[in-house]
């Protein structure tokens, strides 16, 4: 493949936007050498878990998006409602037709993914786990999205909101999303969760705020990369059949 870059501006580039990480924040935008890489509108799709549409989830995304625009990233937050999402039915209707049989914002949210670069998923604790919501949300959205795979290469990361404790435990399991749909996982400084039980304390919760702010300079500085690699023709290459291994016979 051709590549659209030269090597030395795309070294340029990426030593930029690290040197900009490195700083507390992406200049990659402002800079000359990296106005004819970074061209393409690069949108975040923010995932809210919590029934309540603008409570403390929603308090902790709107952090890490202010970060993502102020890095030229588009933001969207998608809230999924208060009312109830249903779990996958194992019925394999999906397998077909590239689509779940219940058509709820499951498929709305498969079809949207399509068109945005990175995404983040957010949630309170109940229980020391991710909200019911999501969690049937996001197994459906996986699963029926498998062969389109809307969402392979993308970066993602997960954030979740909580009282006082539960908070790992939640985080673990939205994190499992990631790995095994081939999304490179996002980082921050520290865990992404914050602390509170109403709006106001959680920006109170100064820590978990930078924590936010943090990951949104890591989304913008990895889909910045993502670009750049794929100007100079960089692109992953898989096997093209996937093998499984059953050993319960």
């Amino acid at each position: 493949m051709k590549n659209n870059i030269s090597r030395r501006d795309l070294i340029k580039s990426i030593s930029i936007a690290y040197v900009g990480l490195s700083t507390g924040g992406l200049s990659v935008m402002s800079c000359k050498d990296s106005n004819n890489i970074f061209n393409k509108n690069m949108k975040v799709l923010l995932l809210n878990g919590s029934p309540r549409e603008k409570g403390c989830t929603f308090t902790a995304l709107t952090e890490v998006a202010s970060e993502l625009k102020k890095n030229s990233i588009e933001t969207e937050i998608y809230w999924l409602g208060n009312e109830p999402i249903a779990g996958c039915k194992a019925c394999s209707f999906c397998k077909n037709n590239d689509k779940c049989v219940i058509n709820d914002k499951v498929n709305t949210f498969v079809e949207k993914a399509e068109q945005f670069d990175g995404f983040v998923f957010g949630s309170p604790v109940h229980y020391a786990s991710a909200s019911g919501t999501i969690t049937s949300f996001l197994d459906r959205v996986f699963y029926c999205s498998s062969n389109k795979k809307p969402f392979a290469t993308k970066p993602g990361s997960a954030i979740v909101s909580c009282r006082r404790a539960g908070s790992t435990a939640a985080l673990d399991q939205l994190n499992k999303y990631f790995p095994i749909n081939n999304m490179p996982q996002v980082p921050s400084q520290y865990w992404c969760m914050v602390h509170g039980n109403t709006p106001d304390e959680v920006k109170q919760d100064l820590e978990g705020l930078q924590i936010m702010r943090t990951l949104g300079i890591n989304m913008a500085w990895i889909l910045k990369c993502i670009e750049a690699g794929k100007k100079a023709g960089i692109v992953p290459k898989y096997e093209s059949e996937r093998q499984r291994t059953n050993f319960v016979r």
